[in-house]
């Protein structure tokens, strides 16, 4: 039987000492995915779950449900990630089971079942039949009649935790390697998969990570869901209204930097291919279709971005081009170049990250660069809908088009749609224009930010049946956007933080205090037990993003907060904002809102006040 595991914890929860343990697997084939502990890297944690099968969350016997254990509980229930929990470090003086217990259904989720060992499901004990039998129908039937066997409870808790109704518990030390066997063994036993079943489907598989090997081959690494792969199959992807194939020239199974060479693979295998451009991390890879290639939304973005400092002779398009191969292999870091200043931006999770940055790009590229303090990522959305126009027509070249802009909600992001005739511009014109509004991230005119949460629906356009090239309707659908922006109200929206605090009752009264002096908002708080207060609110990124050393600070350590992005909204200090960034939306050449036009063989461009009176699609 195949598996995928992630094993997923906080720092110094001891996730590689338990991993070595896997080294003792029993029967089954495990492909064990690698995922960072620290906060810094939650989105290549992300990333990686797109490859599971179970998930194992590590919890510290001493420390407890700390603030990232809860981030990554949240993404894995989000995937639908079936959780198993090993509480590690039972060895220390400080480890009471009850309290971590208790921690884990407080902090984490209700639906626990503790398990000592695997005789607790052998021999039918009561606690196991009672817990599985209040959640399945079926088993609390037989239970009723007092007519039931091992293998129907087996049953209701796969089916249990797959729903992810049930959350296995169990306790030991990876140290010693206590308890590590008896874990592994109710692991197997609970965790079935059936990718033999589908071996003879078309093939289907997902692209989870990018790398690349020291050769500079791009590798694709892809779970197998059904079906089978052979070297030189081909996959067919559209992207900006082409299509094209692209052949699998080599299939590798990697152990950690070691690997080997296969001619095929089946469903459920984790593996590397070369050969494929195109896909980067979440596409669906299906054989026998086309493969259209779009965006992948996640649960964690990066809030904040630094500007990057060349300290040796390298060239800047140097340095922006191995920056580009780490984009392509970590699509969060959004590289992003400024042409008028020659700013190289990259976002990040923290600051903990552009550390790593800086010595991967040494050691890698052999590189010096120095990262600024990061900054906040702020965007831009409109107030109301309003009627965006662009005009591209210097000589021998054609486009116009009309679009209405209007305002999404909250989180929705940039969307595309048609009221556009095809007897006013041709389908493929039309699909054309869909692709250009997609293909860059628009800047607004109040901080040069990127737009987001409008709807951008196309109500005419023209082309010219002799001189209209591919790239004159990029020029008019950018303008645009452009043009339509600068007639709107333009609304600054700032990055917010969900947040969860747990500090001793004695701290409540400088928490609230700290919450309201930094723009934030807060439920009522919760009383965990005598001691504890719970408190979950919401809050600008720009300013809890540094609270949790104050908070361990005043705590003396015994404070805990989890920050989990959660979108943006408008920004309660824009005037500020707007003031300090400075951005001059007159003098970025590369976002104008101007249009081309053309009389008597000569092209003159049009400011966009009063661009409107020139068009043709009015």
């Amino acid at each position: 039987m195949r598996k995928t595991i992630g094993i997923f914890a906080h720092v110094d929860a001891g996730k590689t000492t338990f991993s070595e343990q896997l080294l003792h697997f029993k029967g089954d084939t495990y492909y064990l995915i690698d995922t960072p502990g620290h906060v810094d890297f939650s989105a290549e944690a992300e990333r990686s779950i797109l490859a599971l099968d179970y998930a194992i969350l590590l919890v510290s016997g001493s420390s407890g449900v700390e603030g990232h254990t809860r981030t990554l509980f949240h993404l894995l229930k989000s995937y639908e990630i079936p959780v198993f929990i090993f509480i590690n470090k039972t060895d220390m003086d400080s480890f009471d089971l009850q309290t971590i217990l208790n921690d884990i259904e407080s902090k984490l989720v209700g639906d626990i079942l503790y398990l000592n060992s695997i005789d607790d499901i052998l021999k039918m004990d009561n606690k196991v039949v009672e817990f599985a039998a209040e959640r399945d129908e079926k088993l609390l039937e037989a239970y009723l009649n007092e007519d039931y066997t091992v293998d129907a409870i087996e049953d209701a808790l796969v089916g249990l935790i797959k729903r992810q109704e049930c959350f296995l518990v169990m306790s030991g030390s990876a140290l010693k390697g206590t308890g590590i066997d008896s874990f592994l063994e109710v692991f197997s036993y609970l965790s079935p998969t059936d990718y033999e079943a589908v071996e003879s489907s078309h093939f289907l598989g997902k692209a989870y990570k990018i790398r690349h090997d020291d050769s500079g081959n791009r590798l694709t690494f892809i779970k197998a869901l059904s079906g089978k792969l052979h070297v030189k199959d081909e996959f067919i992807f559209e992207t900006g209204g082409k299509t094209y194939g692209e052949k699998v020239n080599e299939i590798r199974i990697y152990n950690g930097k070691k690997y080997e060479v296969k001619n095929e693979v089946c469903a459920g295998e984790v593996f590397a291919v070369t050969g494929l451009k195109t896909p980067g991390c979440g596409i669906d890879l299906t054989m026998g279709k086309i493969n259209r290639i779009s965006n992948t939304s996640y649960y964690l973005t990066p809030a904040l971005q630094s500007k990057v400092n060349i300290l040796d002779q390298t060239d800047t398009n140097t340095c922006l081009e191995k920056l580009r191969l780490l984009e392509s292999e970590d699509p969060m870091l959004s590289i992003s170049f400024h042409g008028e200043s020659g700013d190289i931006l990259v976002n990040v999770m923290g600051k903990i990250q552009l550390e790593v940055l800086e010595q991967l790009i040494s050691s890698r590229f052999g590189i010096s660069v120095a990262f600024e303090k990061p900054q906040v990522q702020y965007r831009e959305t409109i107030e109301g809908p309003v009627v965006g126009y662009g005009h591209f027509e210097p000589l021998r070249h054609y486009a116009e088009v009309q679009l209405r802009l209007e305002p999404n909600p909250r989180g929705a992001g940039i969307t595309f749609a048609s009221e556009c005739h095809v007897d006013n511009l041709a389908a493929n014109f039309q699909h054309l224009i869909e692709t250009h509004v997609f293909e860059k991230k628009h800047k607004g005119i109040l901080t040069g930010s990127p737009i987001t949460d409008i709807n951008i629906v196309l109500q005419n356009g023209r082309a010219h049946i002799k001189h209209t090239e591919g790239g004159d309707f990029r020029e008019a659908t950018y303008r645009a956007i452009r043009q339509g922006l600068e007639k709107a109200k333009s609304i600054l929206l700032e990055p917010f933080y969900q947040f969860e605090i747990t500090v001793q009752q004695s701290y409540v009264g400088r928490i609230m205090s700290d919450i309201q002096k930094m723009r934030g908002s807060y439920e009522p708080p919760i009383h965990i037990d005598e001691q504890n207060i719970r408190i979950k609110g919401r809050g600008p990124v720009e300013t809890f993003m540094d609270y949790s050393i104050q908070l361990a600070s005043f705590t003396k350590g015994t404070g805990d907060i989890s920050l989990l992005f959660d979108g943006y909204d408008i920004c309660q200090n824009a005037e500020e904002v707007i003031k300090r960034i400075a951005y001059d939306k007159d003098k970025d050449r590369e976002n104008t809102s101007a249009s081309v036009f053309c009389a008597k063989g000569t092209s003159f461009v049009v400011p966009w006040y009063e661009a409107e009176k020139y068009m043709h699609t009015k």
